[in-house]
């Protein structure tokens, strides 16, 4: 920890250089009315916070700039989110009461919603079907013997498979079908769904073996390991050189990486994670700003934004904080 004065200047140098992306001299520090001190105190203080590592000072006689550990300390100790304004607000619950349709498309969108808000590149996970339990079967006919499987997962991922059943079973046989189902396939594996046990209705057990046999066959909608990227062109914006922007691009491009470094940093216990804290070399000049979002109490993803090392931490905080939060209770519903 630093002293009073030492925060402040810190945190100026820090909310300055965050809006301009330039070095931050003596003389802009000491007239804000939080510091009130000379400028020869602040270049004084400053020297300090650059020896004890939290300030760097890119060339002779130039201002400074935040280094890693001087974002963490204002992330830790000197910022708190948010919150988003009206505007944000309205425009979150806007999307999530109109987000309908398979789980692909609106962890597609949220990506995009969420790039949106924070001017960042969003990333948004879904679980593996295998981390996912099934939450519920239905078996719902159709006209004559056609039917159609609909199976919900913990993660908010629908299967649906239509069939043609060998009987015409009928409505109430086909709802106790749907009980049965239930009975032995809600709270297991949708990767490894197997027979259930017969019931004693011979028919009612082969409508039931169909529909597991179906649903096997079509899989979850949501491929492990993938992510959903959204503002990928807002990532050119945020920096100046091109080689960085190519570095990025290209770590974006390969899910597994970006699927990995958030759940690491999610496994450490941390929200944010600043340049080489995620672990990932190429992105050495990106913090990542990360939530996993729930349904029913269980994790079955995570969201997050990726940007400069000079982000807007208090808006983005607060973003991942409200669309993880509104995600998951949009999940629990479907």
């Amino acid at each position: 920890m630093i002293d009073e004065r030492r925060a402040a200047i810190l945190r100026a140098v820090v909310e300055e250089y965050i809006e301009t992306a330039q070095p931050v001299g003596s003389g802009h520090v000491a007239r804000l009315p939080e510091v009130r001190v000379s400028p020869a105190t602040v270049r004084h203080e400053m020297g300090v916070l650059e020896a004890e590592g939290y300030l760097h000072q890119p060339h002779t006689s130039a201002g400074r700039v935040p280094t890693d550990k001087g974002y963490r300390l204002f992330v830790d100790s000197l910022v708190d989110p948010g919150p988003l304004d009206a505007t944000q607000r309205d425009q979150v619950s806007s999307f999530f009461a109109k987000a309908h349709g398979a789980l692909e498309e609106m962890l597609a969108d949220t990506s995009q919603l969420l790039s949106g808000l924070t001017d960042y590149a969003a990333l948004v996970t879904g679980a593996p079907p295998e981390d996912a339990s099934v939450r519920s079967v239905q078996l719902v006919g159709l006209n004559g013997r056609a039917a159609l499987a609909v199976m919900v997962l913990s993660n908010g991922a629908v299967t649906k498979a239509r069939l043609e059943l060998a009987d015409d079973v009928g409505d109430e046989r086909m709802a106790a079908a749907t009980a049965h189902l239930s009975r032995w396939l809600v709270g297991t594996s949708p990767t490894a769904l197997a027979p259930v046990p017969p019931s004693g209705d011979a028919r009612l057990d082969l409508a039931c073996r169909q529909t597991v046999e179906a649903l096997a066959a079509v899989g979850a909608d949501v491929e492990p390991g993938q992510v959903f990227v959204g503002g990928t062109s807002r990532m050119a914006a945020a920096f100046d050189a091109v080689d960085s922007v190519r570095r990025v691009l290209g770590i974006l491009e390969q899910q597994y990486v970006v699927v990995g470094m958030l759940r690491d940093v999610i496994d450490r216990g941390q929200s944010v994670a600043i340049g080489l804290e995620h672990g990932v070399e190429p992105l050495s000049e990106c913090s990542v700003v990360v939530a996993p979002y729930e349904v029913e109490g269980e994790t079955v993803g995570a969201i997050g934004v990726l940007g400069p090392t000079r982000m807007h931490y208090s808006q983005a905080l607060a973003a991942v904080a409200m669309v993880s939060q509104r995600l998951g209770r949009r999940l629990a519903d479907s």
